[in-house]
Order: C-alpha cells, then sequence, then structure tokens
C-alpha cells in the first residue's frame, strides 16, 4: 500500500520520472503476496522464497532511499516532498522486513545444515 501511495505521489508531482521504481516494487510485493496466499511457495520447491523476499526487501530500501534523497532535495513541490517522505517511511518499513526476513533465513539456513550430517550417519 505505501508503495502504491508513494507512486501516486510520484505521478502528481514534477518529480515522474521517479515512478517506475515505487511501481516495480509494489507489483513485486503484490506477486509475492499472491504467492504466498496461493500457496505458490510449497508448489515451486526450486526458487528458494525467502531469499526472494530478502533481495527485494534490500533492493526496495536502497532504491527508496535513494529516490527519496533526489525528490526531498531537487523538487520543491509538495507532492514531490510528500513522496520524499513517504519513501523514506517506506526505507524504515523495508529496512525492518529487511531484518525479520534475514533472521528467518538464518534460522533457516543454520537447521538445513544441523540435518545434513545426520542424514549422512544413518547412510
Amino acid at each position: 500500500v505505501l508503495s502504491f501511495i508513494i507512486f501516486i505521489c510520484y505521478i502528481a508531482s514534477l518529480a515522474a520520472s521517479f515512478m517506475m521504481a515505487p511501481l516495480l516494487e509494489f507489483l513485486l510485493a503484490l506477486f509475492l503476496f499472491f504467492a504466498y496466499a496461493s500457496k505458490l511457495n510449497e508448489k515451486f520447491k526450486g526458487l528458494h522464497w525467502p531469499l526472494a523476499d530478502f533481495l527485494r526487501c534490500v533492493s526496495a530500501a536502497i532504491i527508496y532511499f535513494a529516490i527519496s534523497i533526489a525528490a526531498v532535495s531537487k523538487y520543491s513541490d509538495g507532492a514531490s516532498k510528500a513522496a520524499g517522505v513517504f519513501g523514506f517511511v517506506a526505507t524504515i518499513v523495508y529496512a525492518i522486513d529487511f531484518y525479520l526476513t534475514f533472521n528467518e533465513l538464518v534460522t533457516f539456513l543454520k537447521q538445513g545444515s544441523s540435518d545434513a550430517p545426520e542424514g549422512h550417519k544413518s547412510e
């Protein structure tokens, strides 16, 4: 929702050249939401879904931070300032999601590495 709000703010502002980043992030988040809701992550085991979500969060936090700085410092209209402020909020939200996903990913990798030696012992 936050990405969609930022997208709308960029459309209404002078900084319309930045509108593609929030749109793509909104569509990626929507795809991952529907993938988890429809249990695609259980059907397609070849794709490591937490890693894909982790990379999306990292890239979104970096991109939102960069375009927010540019929108706030370069453009003086209200919609650009609002998009920049919402972009900074989105940076914080994606950084928190990045941290939570990273902890989940580390737990998963530790769990997988502890299971492997037991499998070799039984063989």
